[in-house]
C-alpha cells in the first residue's frame, strides 16, 4: 500500500484517508480529513487551476493548515482550555501525515548552502533572490521562518 500511495496524488490519498477513518470509526481523524479535503475543494475550484489541486498546490494548504492548527493549540493552552487544544494538536498530527518528513538543522544548511552557491549570492542585498530558490525547493520539508533565519545567517557569515 506504502507504494501505490506514492504514485497516489495528495487529494487521492486524503479521500482514502476518509474512507479509512470512517471505516474504523475513528471521528477525531476523520473530521480532520474532511478540513482537509474542504481546503482542498476550495483551491480546486479556485480560478487558474483547471478543476485539479497539484501536489505542490496541495502542500501549501497543508503546510498553511498545520500552522493554524499549531497557532490555535497555544492559543487554547494559554488559555487553559486543553481540551480544545488536544483537538487541534490531533488535526495537526493528521495534517502532518501527509508532508514531507522536516529537514533537520545539517539537512537545512546544507540546502541552502548549496542555494546560495546556485544563486551566486554573496550578501544579504541577494537574501530575496536566494528566498524565491530557497522558499520553491524546500516547500513542506521547513518552514519559512526556519529557512528565512538560516539564509541570514549564512549570508551574514559571508560577509
Amino acid at each position: 500500500m506504502i507504494e501505490e500511495e506514492n504514485t497516489m496524488s495528495i487529494f487521492d490519498q486524503v479521500n482514502n484517508g476518509i474512507k479509512e477513518a470512517m471505516k474504523a470509526h475513528d471521528k477525531g481523524r476523520l473530521e480532520a480529513l474532511r478540513g482537509i479535503k474542504a481546503e482542498f475543494l476550495i483551491v480546486k475550484t479556485a480560478p487558474g487551476n483547471n478543476g485539479e489541486v497539484s501536489d505542490e498546490n496541495a502542500l501549501k494548504v497543508l503546510v498553511r493548515m498545520a500552522k493554524q492548527r499549531k497557532e490555535s493549540a497555544q492559543i487554547y493552552t494559554d488559555q487553559g482550555r486543553q481540551d480544545l487544544a488536544d483537538v487541534e494538536l490531533l488535526q495537526a498530527a493528521v495534517i502532518e501525515e501527509f508532508l514531507p518528513k522536516q529537514m533537520n538543522d545539517e539537512e537545512l544548511t546544507a540546502h541552502v548552502k548549496s542555494i546560495i552557491e546556485q544563486t551566486g549570492a554573496s550578501s544579504m542585498k541577494d537574501m530575496g533572490k536566494v528566498m524565491g530558490v530557497a522558499t520553491k525547493q524546500l516547500a513542506g520539508r521547513a518552514e519559512g521562518r526556519a529557512i528565512s533565519a538560516k539564509v541570514k545567517e549564512l549570508l551574514s557569515a559571508n560577509q
